[in-house]
C-alpha cells in the first residue's frame, strides 16, 4: 500500500521507520498527500524519504531500504544517491558529488530523492533553533546544520529513475542566454541576501566567519619594468587572440604597460598571430613555457614570476576584451589608490558579434565590504576582470590547473587582505560554442563542481585555523 505523503516546499515527504517497506514509487496520488508547514510534525518515524514534488520518480522498496541500511550503517544525517534519467526509451546515468565541508553552495546537486534522519534533525533543531519558514531556506539552513554534526552520505550507486519531461523548443532558435548566472540576476538579490545570512552563520558556527579584513597590500620600493602587465595566457585560439590584443594594445594609460602573452604550445596558427604582432608592437612580451604541463593556473605563474612582469597584473582571456580603452587605466588607478591587494570589476556577457546576451552586465553586487569576505565562500566565484598587486601574488601563485585557478587565489587574498571592487564595466565575455561553460559534460560538471567545493573545504579549514590563533 503506498503510504500517506506530505507535503512541504518543493518536497513529498514519505515517514519510515528502519527497513519497513514503504512500497514502490512512483506516479503520485494527490488525494494521498498533505501540506505541512514545518517538518516538526513529521518527526516520529526514525526516517524521512524527500522526493522532489515537480518530476515523476521511480524507487523501488530495495532501493529504500538500502537508503535506510546505509543510513543506519554510517550513522549519517542525510544520504543520497546517483540516479538515471527516463528519457524515450532510454536510461542515462546521472552520477553526483560527494559532499564536503565546502559544498556550502545553495546548487549543491543532491538528485530528486534524499533520506533525512529524523534523529539528526531534532538535534539541530535543539541545538542550534528553528529552521526558517519558507521551505526553500529551510531546507537549505538544514541541511548545512546537519553538516555540522553529521555526515552527509552519497551512495555512488543509481537507486532511482527520474522521468525525463518534454523538451520545450523556443520560438527564438537564436536566442542565447547563461542561466549559470541567473544568481547575480537583480531579481534574485533579496533571495541571495537572505541564503548569505544562513551561510555566514554556518560559517560562525563552524569557526570559520572572519570579520571585515582592513589590510592593504601597501606601496612598495622594488623594481618593477612597468607599472602594469596585461596577462594572456592562451592555447589554440587562433579565432579570438587577434582580437584580445588588439584590445590590450588599444589601452590609453599615462603608465608604461606590457602584455604577457604565455602560449602554452599552441598547435595551430596561435603562435604565429602573436609573433607577428609582437614584431610589430614591443609592448608584446610572448613567453612559451618550457614545461609541456601547464594549465592556465601554471601559464598564469609563467608571467607573473616572470622579470618582465609589472607592479600590477591585469586579467585578459584570450578570447574576451576590454570594453573599452580606459579599462586599464580604471582599475590601476583602484588599486593604487585603496593600495589592494586585488580588484574585481565587472563584465558583460556578449556572443560572437559582441552583442550583449541575457543576463548582459554581471556585476556581483552581492560582494559587500562587510561580509564579502565570507559570502565569497558561498558563491562560485567573484568576478572579472581580476587585477592583483605583482608582489602579493608572487607570495600566493596559481594552482595550476585550467578551471577554478582565478577562484583558489581569490580566496586566499580575501582571507587576509581587503579587496577593491569596480562596478561598472570594464570588460566583454564573449561566448561561442567552443568556449561556453553551459554546454559541459556531466563528468566535467562534477570535476568542476567538486573541486570548487574542496577549495571552499581547504579555506574553510585554514580560517578556521586563523581563529583559533586568534587573527
Amino acid at each position: 500500500m503506498t503510504p500517506l505523503l506530505y507535503k512541504f516546499g518543493g518536497f513529498l515527504f514519505y515517514a519510515l521507520d528502519n527497513t519497513e517497506p514503504a512500497g514502490n514509487i512512483g506516479r503520485v496520488n494527490e488525494k494521498l498527500v498533505r501540506d505541512v508547514q514545518n517538518l516538526s510534525s513529521l518527526l516520529k518515524a526514525r526516517y524521512l524519504l524527500a522526493v522532489t514534488a515537480e518530476k515523476e520518480i521511480r524507487i523501488n522498496d530495495g532501493a529504500i531500504r538500502r537508503l535506510v541500511q546505509i543510513a543506519e550503517d554510517t550513522q549519517a544525517g542525510l544520504v543520497y544517491a546517483d540516479y538515471l534519467i527516463e528519457k524515450e526509451n532510454e536510461l542515462i546515468p546521472r552520477p553526483l558529488i560527494d559532499y564536503q565541508p565546502g559544498s556550502i553552495r545553495d546548487d549543491f546537486n543532491f538528485g530528486y530523492a534524499l533520506l533525512f534522519s529524523t534523529a539528526a534533525i531534532k538535534t539541530i533543531l535543539k541545538k542550534y533553533g528553528a529552521l526558517p519558514e519558507n521551505p526553500d531556506f529551510a531546507f537549505y539552513d538544514l541541511r548545512l546544520k546537519i553538516s555540522l554534526d553529521y555526515q552527509i552520505f552519497h551512495i555512488p550507486e543509481f537507486l532511482y529513475s527520474v522521468v525525463a519531461g518534454k523538451e520545450v523548443v523556443t520560438k527564438n532558435k537564436n536566442k542565447q542566454e547563461e542561466t549559470h548566472f541567473a544568481y547575480v540576476a537583480a531579481p534574485n538579490l533579496a533571495r541571495q541576501k537572505k541564503l548569505e545570512k544562513l551561510a555566514t552563520n554556518y560559517l560562525k558556527l563552524k569557526g570559520a566567519y572572519l570579520q571585515p579584513r582592513t589590510k592593504k597590500a601597501g606601496r612598495t620600493n622594488a623594481s618593477f619594468p612597468v607599472k602594469a602587465s596585461i596577462v594572456i595566457p592562451v592555447l589554440n585560439r587562433k579565432k579570438t587572440i587577434k582580437d584580445a590584443l588588439k584590445s590590450a594594445l588599444a589601452q590609453k594609460t599615462n603608465f608604461a604597460f606590457n602584455i604577457i602573452v604565455v602560449d602554452n604550445h599552441s598547435t595551430d596558427d596561435t603562435t604565429e598571430i602573436v609573433q607577428k604582432l609582437a614584431n610589430r608592437h614591443p609592448e608584446i612580451q610572448q613567453l612559451i613555457p618550457s614545461r609541456r604541463d601547464l594549465s592556465i593556473g601554471g601559464c598564469w605563474d609563467e608571467a607573473i614570476y616572470s622579470p618582465r612582469c609589472g607592479r600590477y597584473a591585469v586579467q585578459l582571456d584570450s578570447d574576451d576584451l576590454y570594453s573599452s580603452p580606459q579599462t586599464l587605466q580604471n582599475i590601476v588607478h583602484v588599486l593604487e589608490e585603496g593600495e589592494y591587494a586585488m580588484v574585481v570589476g565587472s563584465y558583460t556577457i556578449v556572443n560572437e558579434h559582441l552583442q550583449k546576451i541575457p543576463p548582459g552586465l554581471i556585476d556581483h553586487r552581492e560582494w559587500t565590504k562587510a561580509n564579502g569576505q565570507n559570502n565569497a565562500l558561498r558563491i562560485n566565484g567573484l568576478g572579472a576582470p581580476r587585477a592583483f598587486n605583482t608582489e602579493v601574488l608572487r607570495k600566493i601563485g596559481f594552482p595550476n590547473v585550467g578551471y577554478g585557478e582565478d577562484y583558489a587565489v581569490a580566496l586566499r587574498i580575501t582571507r587576509e587582505y581587503k579587496i577593491g571592487r569596480i562596478y561598472q564595466n570594464l570588460y566583454l565575455c564573449r561566448r561561442w560554442p567552443d568556449n561556453t561553460d553551459a554546454a559541459l559534460s556531466v563528468i566535467k560538471q562534477n570535476r568542476n563542481a567538486f573541486y570548487k567545493d574542496k577549495l571552499r573545504t581547504m579555506e574553510i579549514a585554514a580560517r578556521q585555523q586563523l581563529n583559533k590563533k586568534g587573527s
